[in-house]
């Protein structure tokens, strides 16, 4: 038997992705899932789907639920929280790996690119976070993770043309800091993970971030993620973490090579002058594209 054993985690945006691949690990140390994402049918522009990861998780012996979830819609996050309770009676573990992102500057951002990035990003982890404490307390047990960067004076400085994103992406952060003070007493943790580098993830590929070089695989996240949860929530808690500092701190990992996404190429951290960089590209190519789509409609 494993910690995980009838444990209940509830996992955003797993219908591929980082969210699947932590989705999996979980049921296979016997965790039961809940999936909420968009995607409930195969076939789409990208790979993957909300049945597929359920049936995945069954065929590791574990048991899953599927919902359809837009995560910017109250309603459905209240469902998946109601539905969740409903089926396994508790809630254990909430990962909000769900996101958006959007790589403009303030000018070039209308107001719905705005709303996506913050309703996602920021307001998604805030409103499952306050309907999934109550279960968790009444448990004496809970992790929360987010998927947000550290506060860092340098970063703010480095905001400039991705000024949506990157405050919706410290909003969550803050409420993690802020959270984790609140429910610590009760046995409940809430912390962030973030990368040391890009990470080779569908998204990262086909918003045009980085390079294959430039890439560590999911499976880093994935593992740090694990390590933050095998913690003891009424300890660990209001920690605004990086993943390889995770592995290193937590289980001992100082060799990375097995992360690489190209083998014989270790990823160049990303500071966030290369970070600067890389938006930049990104924001001539994919996100340019984007507005001009937004403005045509319009």
């Amino acid at each position: 038997m494993t910690q995980f054993e009838g444990r209940v985690a509830i996992i955003t945006g797993g219908s591929r992705g980082i969210g699947k691949a932590l989705a999996l690990a979980l049921a296979e140390q016997g965790a039961n899932i809940v999936i909420g994402a968009k995607t409930m049918e195969a076939g789409g522009r990208l790979p993957g789907s909300v049945p597929d990861t359920v049936r995945e998780i069954e065929e590791r012996g574990a048991q899953a639920l599927g919902l359809y979830c837009d995560v910017r819609k109250e309603a459905d996050l209240q469902n998946l929280v109601d539905r969740t309770v409903e089926r396994f009676g508790r809630i254990d573990i909430l990962v909000n790996n769900a996101g958006a992102m959007w790589l403009q500057s303030v000018e070039g951002t209308p107001h719905k690119r705005y709303d996506l990035v913050m309703a996602i990003n920021a307001r998604a982890p805030f409103l499952l976070a306050h309907h999934c404490i109550p279960h968790m307390r009444r448990g004496g047990w809970g992790h929360i993770v987010n998927l947000s960067p550290p506060l860092d004076p340098e970063g703010i400085q480095h905001m400039g043309g991705k000024v949506a994103y990157m405050s919706s992406k410290l909003n969550a952060t803050l409420l993690t800091l802020g959270l984790g003070k609140e429910v610590a007493a009760d046995g409940i943790a809430c912390n962030t993970v973030w990368t040391r580098t890009l990470i080779g993830t569908l998204a990262t590929q086909n918003l045009g971030i980085g390079s294959p070089e430039d890439w560590r695989t999911e499976d880093i996240v994935v593992d740090a993620i694990m390590a933050v949860l095998e913690q003891d929530p009424a300890k660990y808690t209001g920690n605004a973490l990086i993943d390889d500092e995770i592995l290193s701190s937590l289980k001992g990992v100082e060799d990375l090579s097995r992360y690489r996404f190209v083998p014989d190429k270790e990823p160049t951290p990303m500071t966030w002058e290369r970070w600067d960089l890389v938006a930049e590209v990104a924001q001539q190519m994919y996100f340019a594209a984007m507005a001009a789509a937004d403005s045509s409609k319009a």
